[in-house]
């Protein structure tokens, strides 16, 4: 059996499928391992997972700055191409910099024979290089693949960033390593990513879905007491400031209140003072048993609760607000998945519009089914794990 080692930054979406994929990895006999900043995460491991906690010594003032970096990315809203920008020069190159000292330190003393590193926490591809680790490459936001092709200038702004970081850590190739050219699994299905020509280290798994359910507090007797009613997920993401999504969820409740539909909407009750009766407001949702009751989802185009939503093969209505949304929110209209809608311009009437548009015309589920086929046929976290184990074997996984 072999030893894994998941490093991930502390954003839910990029960990939720390294845990479906870790854990099926642990029911294998594989000793699991994650390498994280957040001690919360413990929580979320699956039984016989671990996790390997970087801190630094307090006295260390310039490392102390750099546990800041999350607070930023909360606070800021930053749209379109300056939201790249801002992702790479506040967040990302400063928390790889940051991260990277407690990963090798780790590295040294788990000793795993395969290190996974998320395609945004490079300084894990840099710490398996340096050390000649074997690593393969998780990618849970695949607009980061495709931006070499649609905004091939922005890409290499972008590469020029993380070469610059590879070289300061000892890494002094002019190439990126930050993706394994052993092994790069993108969370997606090729019918949903689009067309483009990559090299055959690029597999495509579909989302990874398996054993990531959790055990929320939830009314099902009030979601479940007007059958007839059709039922609509709202949620937006975490990392948007409080002033935002009031705005945009006192448009909601002005959009839905009265009308014949029970929504379920991911924020703070106490963001409004008063939410309409048809609604169900929680800070915290069962998402992946929820979505089977839902006749739609409204979000904000983030990766993650897209290919959940389409796994079910349900529409959408998409309204991105930054980083890779944008690209994510234009697959779900180009494959006929959902509607799309500008997020600072929008009004209640948009929204409900929106709504109605995709539970009433078929044609909108009935394109979510293909998707949803296309990643089935993906193969999901089983095949995502046997090309983990092939990395090991003489056997090459397809």
């Amino acid at each position: 059996m072999a030893k894994y080692a998941f490093v991930v930054p502390p954003l839910t979406g990029h960990i939720n499928p390294t845990i479906s994929v870790g854990t099926v990895l642990l029911q294998y006999g594989h000793e699991v391992a994650w390498i994280s900043l957040d001690e919360k995460l413990q929580q979320q491991l699956p039984p016989g997972g671990q996790l390997l906690l970087i801190q630094y010594d307090s006295s260390d003032e310039m490392k102390k700055q750099g546990q800041e970096y999350l607070d930023i990315i909360t606070r800021k809203n930053v749209y379109g191409i300056e939201s790249v920008k801002f992702l790479y020069e506040e967040v990302l190159i400063p928390l790889n910099r940051y991260m990277y000292d407690g990963i090798i330190d780790w590295l040294e003393r788990y000793q795993p024979d395969v290190v996974i590193n998320d395609h945004q926490l490079f300084a894990g591809a840099i710490a398996a290089y340096n050390k000649g680790i074997c690593y393969a490459t998780s990618v849970t936001a695949p607009a980061a693949i495709k931006m070499q092709e649609d905004l091939p200038m922005v890409h290499q702004w972008e590469a020029d960033q993380i070469i610059a970081l590879q070289k300061e850590l000892g890494v002094q190739e002019d190439k990126l390593i930050a993706c394994s050219e052993r092994l790069t699994l993108v969370f997606t299905s090729r019918a949903f990513f689009g067309e483009m020509v990559l090299p055959d280290w690029y597999r495509f798994t579909g989302p990874v879905l398996a054993a990531r359910h959790m055990d929320i507090d939830f009314p099902w007797e009030q979601l479940l007491a007007y059958k007839e009613r059709p039922r609509l997920l709202i949620s937006i993401g975490t990392t948007f400031d409080h002033a935002y999504k009031k705005d945009f969820f006192t448009k909601v409740a002005e959009a839905f209140r009265n009308e014949t539909i029970t929504v379920v909407l991911v924020s703070d009750p106490d963001l409004l003072e008063q939410w309409p009766d048809n609604f169900i407001v929680q800070k915290r949702v069962p998402q992946l048993d929820l979505l089977p009751y839902m006749s739609a989802v409204l979000c904000h185009a983030g990766h993650n609760t897209v290919c959940e939503t389409l796994m079910q093969g349900l529409p959408l209505v998409v309204v991105p607000i930054a980083y890779d949304q944008s690209y994510v929110a234009g697959r779900v209209v180009q494959v006929n998945a959902g509607v799309r809608l500008n997020y600072k311009r929008c009004k209640a009437a948009h929204i409900k519009e929106a709504v109605w548009q995709v539970i009433q015309d078929k044609s909108y589920k009935e394109h979510a089914g293909e998707i949803k086929a296309s990643f089935e046929q993906a193969g999901g976290t089983g095949r995502a794990v046997r090309l983990l184990e092939g990395l090991l074997t003489s056997v090459e996984y397809q």
